[in-house]
């Protein structure tokens, strides 16, 4: 028996069990069950506490609010803030929980309390529960408050105790609790009940609002006040009593005025706030927005000026316009102002909406043919009547220079340069650009979009157009993204912070803008003679230097304005969201008044420096601007881009013999005997002369050319010019409204101004012409020849075909 007891003692358990288990089954039973419960303590709260749809809420880069929508239950529930007002906090313990700093989650002192109070009514009267258990309540949707209730909410709020500090549990109980008609968490609450964050509530808000979730029926304009006054200056004695502030402050606080009707929100960005709500998924996990860039006194600033402006182009029947400021530099957003209040349409957000975006993308063709060595600053281009198939494009003057500097061609915003510069560079290359740049709205292939590319032929969006401009002001800096294959990148803007994971600054794509061509670009936008009322404009920007481009679409519809400096881009849309047209609708007297005024309202800044390691000078014309020829009488000093590749010379300037007076040429086969001279002249082709001497009177024709007998002679210099049809041409004639067949309009120039000029079509004749050179005709379908000649034999000939119209 004794050996057999001793075996039973041993370390070894029968079938694997200690022997302290067959030994104490009950107090191993006891430690299972502490376990359990240990267990059950531990897994009681779950991961996540509140799930509840909060309001969309839309918040500065300082942290204020710039909008707010309901929650999707309609109720005004703010995701939590940051930080809790230190003036709620104590008018909250001290009116539900004054020992909440020291108890575990449950207040033994006023269970005990509570249940003598109970006991002495006759029923539930007092039920103690902290802040802590009022937190978990809120979790479980107050499921009741039965004495099981009661027993569940005060074993959570032991363990929520365990798990978050008692800051935090002052942070679930303020974003959850109610506080009067649809408005839950103290966020909300300030904002609805007093007009302002938490962190700016007096001590009488803060008693107010501490009271409230309690009674939250208390806060209503037509009842309950007067309890409400009571309770508030009760809770403000016991306040001012524990020493948190004095009596002075109290008398003050009890004479505030108690909460009124609901107040709105405020709505300074709700195209924003409606963007963010589709862009942002995280809507999706009841989180927060995220933080915008938006800069809340120039978004305050920006959208009181586009309201100003918005009445009184609304006496013209102009009703929306929209504004983005950015950081030049960073791409950050400013502002956004997605459409004017009180407006026709007022919830369409103009920033993504496509619009014709008539000349404002002249810009980066210019710099474009900078780099690719097309064009040059000061080299001249023409400026003419021009016909190109069907096509015909006129300036907004309605008027011709001949020609005119590429620099000066752009500022001016002329469009028959640009056409005939498009012409040149290729549309399809041009299209190519403007999407790598970071325009999003071109589908198409370049082809369908044609010459009318660059004057409004393709429609884009304010928000891509900032983003180009912004790049090219960025590229001048020298500040461009840098890729591998080391050309710069633009980037879109970005509006909502990115947390520095640089995800809203993902490259649009290569540019093929260097730095230099950049800054000249910028140069000649800020040109110091703009003609008309565009000149108006630099004297309204006083002594701030702003590179700015306007455009106004066909059949003014939109008016554009943008404007760049080192630190600020600007740009601005003003018309009608339904896409009608006004008379008034020019840019120069609705988008550009707006711009400037915005840059008003913005601090001064500094101009871009000149990137002399992307820039070289070479030797150019006086005269044509182009690389200097040895014919060329003056010669000037040019920056163009380091990389861009030759240009040819000047082809304007000639050496010329004149005679011994200098009021003949001399050709080179004529016998002289007299005294002859040579010098060097700047010659322009007839055609863009014909234009060029009305506004230059300076200029100097070119004398006749002597023959035997003082009779002038024909020489290498063609005197007559067809502006169209242009050789091969392809034009199609519409009909006329009676049901005739329409008409082509012919037009030529000659260099002597009393020169005539004889038009024949397939060898029928068709008139003369003096001074003015047109001539109306009505060809067939088909293909057929022009034939132009003056009375000295000059002769020019040109094929072209007419178009079927059923065949178009």
């Amino acid at each position: 028996m004794t050996k057999g007891r001793a075996a039973y003692s041993g370390g070894k358990a029968l079938h694997g069990f200690p022997a302290v288990v067959l030994k104490h089954p009950r107090l191993v039973l006891e430690l299972y069950a502490l376990v359990l419960l240990l267990g059950i303590f531990a897994l009681s709260l779950p991961e996540i506490l509140f799930d509840p749809a909060y309001s969309p809420v839309l918040y500065s880069r300082e942290g204020r609010l710039l909008g707010a929508m309901t929650a999707p239950d309609g109720q005004w529930r703010f995701p939590p803030g940051e930080e809790i007002n230190g003036k709620f906090s104590a008018a909250l313990i001290e009116y539900e929980d004054r020992r909440f700093r020291f108890h575990p989650g449950i207040d033994p002192l006023a269970l005990a309390r509570a249940f003598l109070v109970n006991i002495r009514v006759g029923r539930v009267v007092s039920g103690a529960s902290t802040i802590t258990m009022q937190t978990v309540r809120m979790m479980r949707r107050d499921r009741g408050r039965t004495v099981f209730e009661k027993g569940v909410e005060a074993f959570l709020a032991l363990r929520l105790e365990l798990r978050f500090s008692k800051d935090e549990i002052l942070a679930l109980y303020s974003a959850h609790a109610p506080f009067g008609g649809n408005v839950v968490g103290l966020e909300a609450a300030s904002w609805r009940w007093f007009g302002r964050p938490p962190l700016e509530l007096s001590w009488a808000e803060a008693a107010v609002l501490a009271v409230l979730p309690n009674e939250p029926a208390l806060v209503h304009p037509g009842r309950n006040r007067e309890l409400l006054k009571i309770k508030r200056d009760a809770l403000l004695e016991r306040l001012c009593s524990r020493g948190f502030f004095d009596g002075e402050t109290l008398s003050l606080a009890m004479a505030e005025d108690l909460p009124g009707e609901p107040l709105p929100l405020p709505g300074l960005a709700p195209h924003l706030l409606a963007r963010a709500i589709r862009e942002n998924e995280t809507l999706r996990a009841n989180t927060a927005l995220p933080r915008t860039t938006i800069d809340f006194s120039i978004q305050e600033r920006s959208a009181a000026i586009m309201g100003r402006w918005a009445g009184r182009f609304a006496e013209n029947g102009i009703m929306n316009g929209a504004a983005l400021i950015m950081d030049t530099q960073s791409g950050e957003v400013l502002a956004y102002v997605g459409n004017v209040e009180s407006a026709e349409a007022a919830d369409v957000d103009i920033i993504l909406s496509p619009r014709s975006s008539g000349s404002i993308l002249k810009p980066f063709l210019y710099a474009a043919m900078l780099d690719s060595g097309e064009l040059l600053p000061a080299a001249l281009v023409s400026d003419i009547p021009t016909r190109v198939g069907s096509y015909s494009p006129e300036n907004m003057s309605q008027n011709y220079l001949g020609v005119v500097p590429a620099g000066e061609a752009l500022a001016r915003s002329l469009n028959i340069p640009a056409v005939r510069s498009l012409r040149v560079y290729g549309v399809e290359r041009f299209a190519r650009l403007l999407q790598d740049l970071g325009i999003t709205t071109l589908f198409r292939r370049g082809e369908d979009y044609g010459l009318p590319l660059i004057l409004g032929g393709a429609e884009t969006t304010l928000w891509d157009l900032a983003g180009l401009y912004s790049g090219l002001a960025r590229t001048a800096l020298g500040q461009g993204n840098i890729a591998p294959e080391g050309v710069t990148r633009f980037f879109p803007p970005e509006v909502f912070a990115s947390n520095g994971t640089g995800k809203n600054k993902a490259p649009a794509g290569n540019s093929r803008v260097s730095a230099g061509a950049a800054w000249l670009t910028l140069e000649a936008l800020t040109f110091a003679s703009r003609p008309g009322e565009e000149a108006a404009w630099r004297d309204y920007a006083s002594s701030r230097r702003i590179a700015w481009k306007t455009g106004t679409s066909f059949g003014f519809r939109d008016a554009w304005a943008i404007g760049v400096t080192p630190r600020w881009t600007v740009a601005v849309w003003i018309g009608n969201a339904t896409g009608e047209g006004r008379p008034e609708l020019r840019s120069i007297q609705s988008s550009a008044p707006v711009l400037f005024e915005l840059f008003s309202s913005l601090e001064g800044t500094q101009w871009f420096p000149r990137p002399d390691e992307a820039l070289k000078s070479i030797e150019v014309c006086g005269n044509s601007g182009y690389p200097a020829g040895p014919d060329c009488e003056t010669v000037t000093e040019a920056l163009i881009p380091r990389g861009a590749p030759p240009h040819r010379p000047c082809p304007y300037c000639r050496t010329i013999t004149l005679n011994g007076e200098g009021t003949m040429r001399i050709a080179l086969d004529a016998t002289e005997t007299g005294t002859v001279m040579r010098k060097k002249w700047f010659i322009l082709p007839p055609e863009e002369e014909w234009y060029f001497r009305r506004w230059n009177l300076d200029y100097r024709e070119l004398p006749p050319l002597a023959g035997q007998g003082g009779v002038t002679r024909q020489d290498d210099t063609p005197p007559l010019a067809l502006f169209n049809p242009e050789q091969g041409a392809r034009i199609f004639v519409p009909v006329e409204i009676d049901g005739r067949p329409g008409s082509v309009v012919f037009s030529a120039a000659h260099r002597d101004p009393n020169a005539a000029l004889y038009w024949h079509l397939d060898e029928n004749y068709l008139g003369s012409t003096e001074l003015f050179h047109e001539m109306e005709a009505r060809p067939a379908p088909g293909f057929h020849t022009l034939t132009l000649l003056d009375g000295s034999g000059h002769r020019i000939t040109r094929r072209f075909e007419i178009l079927d119209r059923e065949n178009v």
